[in-house]
């Protein structure tokens, strides 16, 4: 009995080592094994998980090297919304150099188009293939974001292809309003957060960090020989356009630093916003000081210790 059953194993280990051995010779690739809509699924999900590596990466590239206060204030983000702060901030910078970049306005309206579609598209799961489009597609569907903030900041950058200065305070604050305000609006969502008086925060914060963004500016624009400070308060201390194009640290130029720069505090406090006012101050409102066109290295740790704090 002992001796058949040796035989029979024997048998069945001599079939098991001829069928791999003609396994071999014949299937040398066990991929070949796999069914055809397998393979095109695994190579599907890899493809999917490169892209969507490498569409996070630019945003965080872009926002890194062209907005840094908000990369480091994205980074201190808890990591569920993270991601999608970069995106949306990533959006905004695209808009914000479109003004720029371009040395036609038809060009620039025509980019501004192309944003509007790509919105749209969005909302309707169609993104086109672009990096930061795709994220903010995946931003939309993890937070339904709401589409009326990002397309009013697309008009309003559109409005400000005009390339003129403001006419007064107001029109700079409603510019900030619709553009900064807005973008805050929507990380308030990334967030989770729906409270009306964060958002009546978000508000003032959005219109102090863009008269912020206009005086830290000046000196770029100046070298452009374009000044876009609010007309009123320049003609209010005889200060020209001129003035200001030629690097002017008159005083009539400071006392223009001064009141906007005090308009800004009005709305409120913030770290990063606040270190500027701070500096500006300390060089006696000189827009042009070369300190102030110098990046603060303890910008980050000043935010980590106010997000620890829970004060901002």
């Amino acid at each position: 009995m002992a001796s058949g059953i040796s035989l029979k194993h024997g048998l069945l280990t001599t079939k098991c080592s001829v069928f791999h051995s003609l396994q071999r010779n014949i299937l040398p690739h066990a991929i070949c094994i796999q069914r055809p809509t397998e393979v095109k699924c695994i190579r599907a999900s890899t493809n999917s998980t490169a892209e969507s590596r490498h569409n996070e990466k630019y945003c965080i590239d872009i926002v890194r090297s062209r907005d840094y206060d908000g990369f480091v204030s994205s980074l201190l983000l808890p990591e569920d919304a993270r991601r999608s702060s970069l995106a949306l901030r990533a959006f905004n910078v695209e808009l914000a150099q479109v003004k720029d970049s371009v040395s036609q306005k038809t060009i620039g309206l025509m980019r501004m188009q192309f944003w509007k579609t790509t919105v749209e598209e969005i909302y309707r799961d169609d993104p086109p293939v672009q990096p930061v489009s795709a994220e903010l597609w995946r931003a939309v569907k993890k937070h339904y974001l709401t589409k009326r903030w990002m397309l009013r900041i697309i008009s309003e950058r559109e409005k400000d292809m005009e390339d003129r200065a403001y006419r007064n305070l107001q029109e700079l604050e409603a510019y900030s309003e619709n553009t900064q305000s807005s973008l805050l609006y929507l990380l308030l969502e990334s967030l989770g957060v729906k409270d009306v008086h964060a958002d009546h925060a978000a508000s003032h914060i959005g219109k102090a960090q863009g008269i912020v963004t206009c005086l830290r500016a000046t000196p770029y624009h100046s070298s452009r020989r374009k000044v876009y400070l609010p007309m009123d308060i320049c003609m209010l201390h005889r200060a020209s356009q001129e003035d200001f194009i030629r690097g002017s640290r008159e005083q009539n130029a400071r006392d223009v630093v001064y009141d906007i720069a005090s308009q800004a505090h009005v709305h409120l406090q913030h770290v990063v916003l606040e270190d500027y006012l701070q500096r500006v101050r300390r060089v006696d409102f000189d827009v042009f000081h070369p300190s102030l066109q110098k990046r603060n290295p303890l910008i980050p740790i000043q935010l980590y210790f106010r997000s620890w704090k829970k004060t901002y």
